[in-house]
């Protein structure tokens, strides 16, 4: 079975991982193109960067491009390819000067050169901050983060270096994307869309799900306090009673 998460002792969750969903209904309700709500979604970004932080959340991940989102219009994926990349550009500045370290998750290589490089300097520039984690998952899948970790396992079985009976869910949770990272408490997703659309499938296996009727461009301070007490109000049990859980506070 997974790995549970190791409860928060603060009411507040270790994790935040948030599917920014309505950027586009966002915009075709105010007439504008859909990159227009993209743009606008950035504000919210920094708004709930700005909550969580406050909060004590050790880190925050975020859905940005799926592997799926490369089905959507050429011209959209481009416009988005261009926010992208700016936005690598202006904000890793930002976060550094806030102690906030970027990392990014998901299969870069479909990326053009010039914005794999604008990632790896962008990392490269936060690396050493402690703060507070910021992952992006850009052209990522949680079926592909599972594929991968399974295929560094079989190269691993196929050089001699690991038994089969060894590969155990620890294993392989061990080989996900931020594997080094506490497993996410909070999952909310924006837009009234209820699922989580192939995004941390493994890692979400205990999560606690949060869903609002907003759209992304719209989830700003007031929105992101009130998911976070939501989650504080929760009680997680982790296939235990409640008796038990309150049993092990005492």
């Amino acid at each position: 079975m997974p790995i549970p998460a190791s409860p928060a002792t603060s009411g507040m969750p270790r994790h935040v991982a948030i599917i920014m969903d309505g950027n586009n209904r966002w915009a075709k309700r105010r007439m504008l193109p859909g990159v227009a709500g993209h743009k606008a979604g950035v504000s919210a970004v920094r708004a709930v960067i700005k909550v969580c932080a406050e909060a004590g959340v050790e880190v925050l991940t975020l859905f940005a491009f799926s592997s799926e989102n490369w089905q959507r219009p050429a011209d959209e994926v481009s416009a988005l390819m261009d926010l992208f990349l700016g936005a690598l550009r202006r904000e890793s500045r930002k976060l550094n000067a806030n102690g906030i370290q970027l990392r990014i998750i998901g299969d870069r290589s479909r990326f053009h050169p010039e914005l794999q490089l604008a990632m790896q300097q962008a990392e490269a520039e936060t690396a050493g901050n402690h703060r507070f984690v910021l992952q992006v998952a850009a052209n990522y899948g949680g079926q592909w983060d599972i594929v991968q970790a399974a295929q560094q396992l079989a190269v691993r079985v196929q050089k001699g270096e690991l038994q089969p009976q060894a590969i155990t869910a620890e294993a392989l949770q061990g080989c996900l994307s931020g594997a080094d990272l506490p497993l996410p408490d909070l999952c909310i997703r924006t837009g009234g869309e209820h699922r989580i659309s192939n995004f941390l499938l493994w890692q979400l296996a205990y999560a606690e799900l949060y869903f609002s009727d907003l759209f992304w461009p719209d989830f700003k301070h007031e929105a992101m306090r009130a998911a976070l007490a939501d989650y504080a109000s929760r009680q997680r049990r982790f296939g235990m009673t409640s008796e038990q859980v309150e049993g092990k506070k005492c």
